[in-house]
């Protein structure tokens, strides 16, 4: 009998703290506990018995009602359906007040616990939501002082001077953005600066015209070629009403959507034409191309075809090949020559070329000669020659290889 006391002693401890223990013996040992309680006014008893594990296990686990006072109920196969977990067993109070056991957490304790996950899902949902709607820009990579030399001297850009930067980013013409400097208008990196040839670099350089900050990118290089019609005339000024500039309004206007985020382009052209005159010519925001292609020295030949009215005679064309006396310079064309008379076309036509370039030359040549011209238009500049498809008053963008037909040299 002491025996047995001590026995239900320990099992009773053992209960209370909710832990079950397995010896640590090669031998495995199942145990199968039945736990009967009755509860009284004075005390609850546990009546606790061990027996041999069954062959069947049992699908489900039955609730003990500790009401029962019968020893010889069946109980469940614990090990054959739990294995080697550790059973936890689970003491609830009824509606009556009453205490069973079981081997399942109460349905309360188990809503609770969904509904606490749940609601922790939402809120991390709406977090992972909310980051990424505020999602930060990744920091551009740094790199080695090696390697941005080597970018500096061989890729950037290098200092410019001030008023040729403020002409390439379209604030005005060369001459205007030179007066603007002069006028004080102009401040580098917080300071005025009235020197036009004062080296600057717009992607480091805080540059400001009339209160407006420079764009630190320049737009991009455009080279454009004008079929011009009649009655236009080669100024940018905002005064002329009827200036070649006014052709490329659509031009200007879908730039946004070619070029996002780039400042639109200052368009001027490369020479002139008089209004009278039609034909070819170049349209660009490249001041340095503008340059290397209307200086003398690049020797560009221009191509003319003059329709005369009335007759020409071998007197005339010898009077234009000898040239004329045009602002103090002798000059005279590369090439005079009589085109061949078409059904469609009344008047005599000369294809005459030049490589000076003068104001009005082509015209003094063909009044020196004695002839009356009738309508004049220019169809090549060096080895570019106007397209044939393209209309009075459109335009066509210019390859690199139209580029180096014009002598271009990037």
């Amino acid at each position: 009998m002491a025996a047995i006391a001590a026995a239900v002693a320990a099992a009773t401890s053992a209960f209370t703290s909710f832990h079950l223990t397995r010896a640590a013996t090669h031998t495995r040992r199942h145990i199968r506990t039945f736990i009967t309680s009755s509860l009284s006014s004075s005390s609850t008893k546990f009546n606790i018995t061990f027996a041999p594990p069954k062959t069947k296990p049992e699908p489900a686990i039955p609730i003990i009602n500790p009401n029962s006072d019968s020893d010889s109920d069946s109980v469940p196969n614990l090990d054959a359906e739990l294995g080697d977990q550790l059973y936890i067993p689970w003491i609830v109070r009824d509606e009556k007040g009453n205490l069973t056991l079981q081997s399942t957490p109460p349905a309360r304790l188990l809503h609770e616990m969904a509904n606490a996950s749940t609601s922790k899902k939402k809120k991390k949902g709406k977090e992972v939501a909310s980051k990424a709607a505020t999602v930060v820009p990744t920091p551009e990579p740094k790199h080695s002082k090696a390697a941005r030399r080597f970018y500096n001297e061989n890729f950037r850009d290098p200092p410019q001077r001030l008023s040729k930067v403020l002409a390439a980013a379209g604030v005005a013409s060369r001459r205007s953005s030179e007066e603007l400097i002069f006028q004080g208008r102009v401040t580098v990196n917080g300071s005025v600066c009235k020197t036009p040839q004062t080296k600057v670099d717009p992607a480091r350089d805080v540059i400001y015209v009339n209160g407006n900050r420079l764009p630190k990118k320049l737009p991009t290089k455009v080279y454009l070629a004008l079929n011009k019609p009649k009655g236009y005339i080669c100024s940018s000024g905002e005064k002329e009403t009827k200036s070649v500039m006014s052709l490329f309004d659509d031009f200007i206007k879908s730039w946004d959507k070619r070029h996002p985020g780039q400042p639109k382009p200052r368009l001027f052209t490369v020479g002139r034409l008089d209004v009278a005159t039609t034909g070819l010519i170049i349209v660009t925001n490249d001041g340095e191309f503008t340059h290397q292609i209307s200086h003398p020295s690049s020797n560009l030949s221009k191509e003319y075809i003059a329709t005369i009215d009335g007759e020409v005679h071998k007197r005339h064309l010898i009077a234009i090949s000898e040239g004329t006396v045009i602002d103090g310079v002798h000059c005279t064309p590369d090439n005079v020559e009589l085109l061949p008379g078409q059904p469609d076309l009344s008047r005599p036509r000369l294809r005459i070329v030049v490589h000076e370039g003068r104001n009005h030359e082509v015209r003094e040549l063909v009044k020196n000669a004695g002839l009356q011209l009738r309508a004049l238009k220019r169809i090549r500049i060096g080895g570019f020659r106007l397209p044939a498809d393209l209309a009075l008053g459109k335009h066509v963008e210019l390859n690199q290889a139209n580029l180096k037909a014009l002598g271009w040299k990037s």
